[in-house]
């Protein structure tokens, strides 16, 4: 885990006070050591950083970890990458892979099964984005620390996936 120097007795609410990054085989067992690293690092930044994590931002982080890890391993070949930052207002999970099309997230149906990945992360998190790159794309989701004031716990405050580069909102 990379951590910043908080500097002279505190740090900016945004400054990513722990990072870390990894990369994961795109076998059956990626998802599972997804899941076991983001909470290795959230325990190290509670530890190290003192930094309060709740259960819930744990639950969530591992959830989002665990929903985006697996659309990757579902739908782009090879090897996915995961970044993970710790800011003072939240936990940043960061997922890239090699398939360039970007996911749309289905209207809800409660007869469908399976693909509810994207409305569970939309759900839980307070911001979504989809960035196209060189090669594959890129996927952030903002799990906030703490419950924002005037807003359901968990909803989305963004754009919609659809136009090749932007946010969502549920």
């Amino acid at each position: 885990m990379e951590c910043r120097a908080e500097g002279d007795g505190g740090s900016a609410p945004d400054e990513h006070l722990a990072q870390v990054g990894f990369a994961l085989s795109g076998d059956d067992s990626c998802i599972a050591d997804a899941r076991h690293h983001a909470v290795g690092f959230l325990d190290r930044a509670v530890e190290e950083r003192h930094v309060p994590v709740s259960d819930r931002v744990r639950d969530l982080t591992q959830l989002v970890v665990s929903e985006l890890v697996t659309n990757a391993r579902k739908y782009a070949p090879g090897p996915v990458f995961v970044e993970l930052r710790l800011t003072g207002r939240s936990v940043d999970v960061v997922v890239w892979d090699s398939d360039s099309a970007l996911p749309a997230a289905r209207a809800a149906d409660p007869g469908r099964i399976g693909q509810h990945g994207l409305e569970i992360v939309k759900a839980v998190t307070e911001s979504l984005s989809v960035e196209r790159e060189a090669v594959g794309k890129r996927i952030t989701a903002r799990i906030p620390l703490r419950h924002l004031p005037g807003k359901p716990a968990g909803a989305s405050t963004t754009r919609d996936l659809s136009t090749g580069s932007g946010v969502c909102q549920p």
